[in-house]
């Protein structure tokens, strides 16, 4: 298993409300040896991203064909085009708003850098009034800007988070994309299952989609709860949320299936 970082840990000891944890976590030696910009956990949020709506887009699609009752071909003719074509579009939307949001503060940051380069003094005076609104004064004032615009890096870091409201993000945006697709397939496929395993039993055929049903909602309830990974809030009305959400979309889609049958 893997160490804990340091803010790992605050994380863990702030949800266990370990005060004594807590300052541990925040000794001179503990912040020395650490990184300040961890990117702990980067990708489970693309991976319950994609999770979520592989399930509960291709669940969709398998009520809707139950609904309207179609033969096991199609549903899973129609499963596996939703699973492979949205988990695409899915893996490069990601990946294109991820690379698109990285340019965006790379092109900032450099303008940042010019402003620094060709005309300090307005960017000096930036500094002054952002730290001037966080309650700074007089001298204080002037020795945080001193301080601050003695470092070019860091100088340009404080304009980027407080002027710009820009924080860079330790991601690749190949990878978001990859994770999102992945999760896509692997939890997506959850709903199909059962009617791959129909065609080597006629009795698992007949109860095909009630056996969808139990695995898919089980699904929906760990994928869902899974996300207090990324918001850390309690997993289980996260699971029940998901749960619900999934379950709504299987009820519409059913429906009409069931309203058009008579199309099909």
């Amino acid at each position: 298993m893997a160490k804990k970082t340091r803010v790992e840990k605050a994380r863990t000891a702030y949800d266990s409300k370990d005060v004594e944890a807590t300052k541990k976590s925040h000794t001179k030696k503990a912040i020395k040896g650490s990184e300040h910009h961890e990117a702990t956990g980067s990708y489970v949020g693309d991976f319950v991203y994609g999770a979520i709506d592989g399930s509960v887009t291709t669940f969709a699609v398998v009520s809707g064909v139950a609904g309207a009752a179609l033969s096991v071909n199609i549903v899973i003719i129609l499963g596996l085009a939703n699973l492979l074509a949205d988990g695409f579009s899915m893996a490069v939307g990601n990946y294109l708003s991820s690379k698109s949001d990285k340019e965006y503060i790379q092109k900032e940051r450099k303008r940042e850098e010019w402003e620094i380069e060709h005309y300090p003094k307005g960017e000096v005076e930036e500094i002054r009034q952002i730290y001037r609104e966080k309650g700074f004064k007089g001298k204080d004032l002037e020795g945080a800007v001193k301080i601050i615009t003695s470092n070019k890096e860091v100088w340009v870091d404080t304009m980027m988070k407080n002027e710009l409201n820009l924080i860079e993000q330790n991601t690749s945006p190949v990878k978001k994309g990859a994770v999102t697709f992945i999760s896509f397939l692997l939890v997506g496929s959850i709903p199909l299952i059962p009617y791959f395993l129909s065609f080597s039993s006629e009795a698992v055929k007949q109860i095909a989609y009630p056996f969808s049903i139990v695995m898919t909602f089980i699904a929906f309830f760990f994928i869902g709860s899974a996300k207090v990974f990324v918001t850390k809030k309690n997993w289980l009305i996260s699971g029940l949320e998901t749960l619900l959400v999934g379950g709504a979309a299987a009820i519409i889609a059913y429906a009409i299936g069931y309203f058009l049958r008579g199309l099909a």
